[in-house]
């Protein structure tokens, strides 16, 4: 039982897969023991520090550059308007370059050319050629996102740590990157007044140009530890990911035309992603709608302008409290769900936001807003990295960053202008007076349209539907694992050489009988060699030790192959998995049924089988083992008590006559459970082979 045989990539790795443990720090730190991607950790703190210093210095040199008031007030507009539109028209052909060639040497060219275009601002020194270089500089950095983005995946060591990954990419983006920057850039700036030092020290510019040259060698280093120190982002099809659609053609030697059409006919032909980019849509459009309106929606509320700043902390716990959630949530509820029900939720509590008659209402209004944002952009970018073709991926990638920039860009300059339309006026709701200006149709209307979005997403990308919304939300709220993609079918039975083979003939008849992968996690001989090196090497000699033994193979069996194999979408036949050797325990050791179960529930994580077949054969008709008749008979009792207690996930079956008519037996039994109990499961429909 210590392997799968086909179906399923699994990695030789020592520790418990991120997604069962949890705590937070510990996922992270798994993640971060990786040196490639710690050490791409590193040059993603290095660039983002050098893109927000960028917004800090180059504003900064822009109003120094010019003695035009009007022109001043522009410079930060202007600034932050060069570094968005290469967003809009180079993120694509970022995408392209991504899926095209060697993503190490992509960003490497990328972060020397940042590198050029920002140090020429601080030597060329002219107002019109900032625009120019920030521009170009922004171009570059489209070249560097999908690149890397692409590249994270195939730098851990199993899919399941991508959402620890992109946590830690945003906690560095927008959290410690941020701090840094406002650090230097407060230190570089304040060094003349402290020290009393002439503005002209350094020359007319000399300080703001000090920050520029700054920004310019932070890209270099980041250029350098690339290209040197991180081979390992030239690295393709680490893993491979969920079979969502079929694998693109020419990613590999088509140009760029054929990587477009491949792109295109991807996203048209895959649910998954086709949803994943609706519901981006809906929630980037309502995004824009916030930040366009939050400044007068604050004023509306006549709670001063400390109303404003306790917005902004309301978003952004709840964008934090959001992205710090969603990996516990998806134990219990799949991404594609999650992603769907984040937007979902987020248009309503928009909603509330524009009906809000207070200030303390609209702060938690706004705080479960930012917490649903969070949730779905952070499974959206897990979905991209887990469950998109690495040969595809950088596109997906680029189209959802462009998108992003896109819809949010033309919604936040849209939404004044519908502002204007609504004249405000003064209300009194419940003896308080609010201003009922533009903002509030605009909010309405922006949550109205994620909240319809959201809903159309889900159903593109639902993969579950033979399982209710409800029941999975009924495991949140009970803090029960999420039932995965996949289905685990179970043989049990008296004999190992009986379930052995029942089960590898079963395994290769779902295999020629149905589209979807099959893995067989069976290997008595291993799982035996490995309990009894563990017994006698602890020299375990008592029932309890034992059992506790047998628990640990099971827990790693499951932890390392089954769960993996299950979250795949594969269905797992696996012999013997829990009610076999607990019912050996029992009747011939002795030892306590419920503390029994209760060993097996922690051992796998609360796992059981969909289907559990019970093969009935006659002990006395079964070869010679280590056991005796008269003990076999009480195994067999114990699980035909097992079965007839839980009828609903166990079919019983006639284990007595040859091998195949045991398993013509098995498969008419496999047949009914999958076609009658779960009919709606497409993927899973049994013809006849």
């Amino acid at each position: 039982m210590g392997r799968i045989s086909e179906g399923v990539q699994t990695k030789a790795d020592a520790e418990a897969p991120a997604g069962r443990d949890g705590s937070t720090i510990y996922r992270a730190r798994r993640v971060l023991a990786i040196r490639p991607f710690r050490r791409l950790w590193g040059v993603t703190y290095l660039c983002s520090v050098a893109d927000w210093l960028t917004i800090l210095g180059v504003t900064s040199l822009a109003t120094k550059l010019t003695q035009n008031y009007t022109a001043q007030n522009f410079a930060f507009t202007g600034v932050l308007l060069s570094a968005l539109l290469p967003g809009l028209i180079f993120a694509p052909l970022g995408g392209l370059l991504a899926d095209r060639f060697d993503r190490r040497k992509i960003m490497f060219v990328a972060d020397l050319l940042r590198c050029g275009f920002v140090m020429s601002i601080a030597f060329v020194g002219t107002g019109w050629w900032l625009y120019i270089a920030n521009f170009l500089a922004s171009a570059s950095a489209m070249m560097w996102i999908p690149s890397k983005d692409a590249a994270v995946p195939n730098l851990l060591r199993r899919p399941d740590q991508v959402e620890t990954a992109n946590q830690l990419g945003m906690v560095m983006t927008y959290g410690l990157a941020v701090l840094s920057a406002g650090g230097i850039y407060t230190v570089i700036t304040g060094i003349g007044p402290t020290l009393h030092l002439s503005p002209t020290v350094f020359g007319d510019l000399g300080f703001a140009k000090i920050v520029i040259v700054l920004i310019g060698l932070l890209y270099l280093t980041s250029a350098t530890m690339i290209i040197t120190r991180i081979p390992e982002l030239s690295k393709r099809n680490v893993h491979a990911p969920v079979a969502a659609a079929p694998k693109p053609s020419g990613e590999s030697t088509g140009g760029l035309m054929t990587l477009v059409r491949d792109g295109a006919r991807f996203v048209r032909s895959t649910p998954l992603v086709r949803g994943l980019l609706i519901g981006a849509a809906g929630a980037f459009a309502a995004g824009g709608a916030v930040v366009g309106s939050a400044k007068p929606y604050s004023s509306s509320l006549l709670a001063g302008d400390a109303a404003w700043g306790l917005l902004l902390v309301a978003v952004f716990v709840g964008l934090a409290t959001g992205m710090g959630g969603a990996p516990k949530l998806a134990r219990r509820l799949p991404h594609d769900r999650l992603f769907g029900i984040s937007i979902v939720l987020a248009g309503l509590a928009l909603i509330l936001v524009a009906l809000s008659p207070h200030l303390a209402v609209s702060l938690v209004a706004v705080a479960i807003v930012g917490a649903c944002a969070g949730a779905a952009f952070l499974t959206g970018v897990t979905i991209i990295g887990s469950q998109v073709d690495d040969a595809i991926r950088g596109r997906i990638n680029a189209i959802y960053q462009s998108m992003m920039k896109i819809i949010v860009f033309g919604s936040t300059a849209i939404v004044p202008l519908l502002i204007g339309l609504t004249k405000p006026r003064t209300v009194q709701v419940w003896g308080s007076p609010i201003i009922i200006d533009g903002t509030r149709p605009v909010m309405l209307g922006g949550g109205i349209l994620a909240a319809i979005v959201g809903v159309i997403s889900y159903r593109q990308m639902d993969s579950r539907r033979a399982e209710t919304i409800m029941s999975d939300l009924r495991n949140v709220i009970r803090r029960r694992p999420r039932r995965v993609n996949g289905l685990l079918i179970a043989l049990e039975g008296t004999t190992v050489a009986d379930t052995a083979n029942q089960a590898a003939k079963l395994a290769s008849w779902l295999r020629s009988a149905g589209p979807r992968p099959v893995v067989l996690a069976a290997d008595p001989a291993l799982d035996d060699k490995r309990l009894a090196q563990l017994v006698s090497g602890a020299s375990l000699s008592g029932a309890r030790a034992q059992a506790l033994a047998a628990a640990a193979v099971r827990a790693d069996i499951v932890e390392r192959d089954v769960q993996p194999a299950l979250d795949d979408g594969s269905i797992v036949v696996m012999e013997r998995f829990v009610d076999s050797p607990l019912a050996h325990l029992s009747a011939i050791a002795g030892l306590d049924a419920k503390e029994l179960e209760g060993l097996a529930d922690w051992a796998t994580g609360r796992l059981r089988p969909d289907v559990t077949v019970l093969l009935d054969a006659n002990p006395g008709e079964a070869p010679s083992g280590p056991i005796s008749i008269k003990d076999q008979w009480r195994v067999q009792s114990l699980l035909s008590e097992m079965a007839a207690a839980d009828p609903d996930h166990y079919v019983v079956v006639d284990g007595d006559g040859t091998e195949d008519e045991v398993a013509e037996r098995v498969q008419t039994a496999v047949r009914a459970v999958l076609v009658g109990r779960r009919s709606g499961l497409a993927p899973l429909e049994i013809v006849d082979a």
